[in-house]
């Protein structure tokens, strides 16, 4: 079931079945990427939901659900008090003060508090295979609240604490890592199915063999509800796939989603640093396979697979995502928000031919 179905009112259970019994679940947010999949998986299976936030992102979705309004960032958390929930889903907080608010307002009688953390949490991915006892980013002064590419994995560790400090034994905190997928506002992912959708020659990034990891939004919506209902605790690696994906495989599979005449001329790292092609940004999902980065591709996600994490196919992912993408309004789709832009792309495509001895 759609999120644009959801909103139109089709809130039933669908072939996935219902659970054994219905939890009260708060969703702190909801509106947003990953919320409404949260949502969706929890109605589907007969969950009782209701949704906090603001009331500015998408106020029309999801009609037949509860919606309490206030603001976490000014603290204004008074629709909250006095209500109890057998769980709260939060996707928001990037900051400890407003788990603790919200944790300190909910009270002890919240049964589990879910808060979504991130693999930015690590201080070191230089190895292969970190698992949820890795070190994490730490932060000078616990107070700042700027968020920014410097402080934002040792926020989210703090705000991990502030969770299991606020509910000792009632937390499960999850990290993701890349989150793709359909309605992802970021493109991060979505640059690649929808660029090989256009055909023509493609620069890819690296070897064929280097590794990626990421979660489709919908797998990781359905692996929260599955805590919820479990009551499983702890912290939890949410990334995938269960076995090893290649971006060479990733790339396959877009083509293959989209049935495009796209061909791949793939560039090392070294070129793509020598002409200023950003890894994650100017290409998509990936990173250099080696030095600092050489584990960050590869972090464990065994516990999360023993707690219930499942993951659908990268073509399926891959085809949900061109789909959703070309049903946008043109304005949306003029102009990818990640990825390398065409007339650069065929400079560097030039540039790497010229390297190469004529024939």
């Amino acid at each position: 079931m759609s999120a644009a179905m959801l909103a139109a009112g089709g809130v039933g259970g669908t072939a996935m079945g219902r659970a054994d019994k219905s939890r009260s679940i708060l969703m702190l947010g909801g509106t947003g990427f990953l919320g409404p999949q949260v949502v969706e998986a929890a109605v589907r299976r007969g969950h009782r939901v209701t949704l906090f936030n603001r009331g500015k992102t998408r106020p029309g979705l999801f009609p037949g659900l509860e919606k309490l309004h206030g603001d976490r960032e000014t603290g204004d958390l008074e629709a909250l008090k006095g209500r109890k929930f057998d769980a709260v889903v939060d996707t928001s907080a990037n900051v400890p003060r407003w788990v603790k608010q919200a944790a300190d307002v909910l009270g002890p009688d919240l049964g589990q508090y879910v808060y979504i953390s991130s693999v930015s949490v690590y201080s070191d991915l230089s190895k292969p295979g970190a698992d949820e006892s890795a070190a994490v980013a730490t932060i000078a002064d616990p107070k700042v609240e700027k968020v920014d590419g410097q402080t934002y994995g040792a926020l989210k560790a703090l705000s991990e604490k502030a969770a299991e400090a606020a509910c000792p034994g009632k937390a499960a905190v999850v990290r993701p890592g890349l989150i793709v997928g359909p309605e992802d506002p970021s493109d991060r992912f979505t640059y690649w199915p929808v660029r090989i959708a256009r055909g023509g020659e493609v620069l890819a990034p690296g070897a064929p063999d280097d590794p990626i990891q990421l979660i489709d939004v919908r797998d990781l919506g359905e692996f929260l509800v599955r805590l919820i209902e479990d009551r499983t605790m702890g912290v939890f690696n949410a990334l995938g796939p269960a076995e090893s994906l290649s971006m060479g495989r990733t790339l396959a599979a877009c083509k293959a989603a989209s049935g495009s005449d796209a061909t791949f001329t793939w560039a090392d790292a070294a070129f793509l640093e020598k002409e200023g092609v950003q890894p994650w940004s100017d290409m998509p999902a990936w990173v250099p396979n080696g030095g600092e980065s050489a584990g960050f591709a590869k972090v464990s996600n065994a516990r999360a697979i023993k707690a219930g994490l499942t993951f659908r196919p990268i073509l399926d992912t891959a085809k949900a995502t061109l789909d959703w993408f070309r049903a946008q309004s043109p304005e949306r789709r003029a102009k990818l928000r990640a990825g390398i832009t065409p007339e650069r792309e065929a400079k560097v495509l030039a540039a790497w031919k010229s390297r190469l001895p004529r024939p």
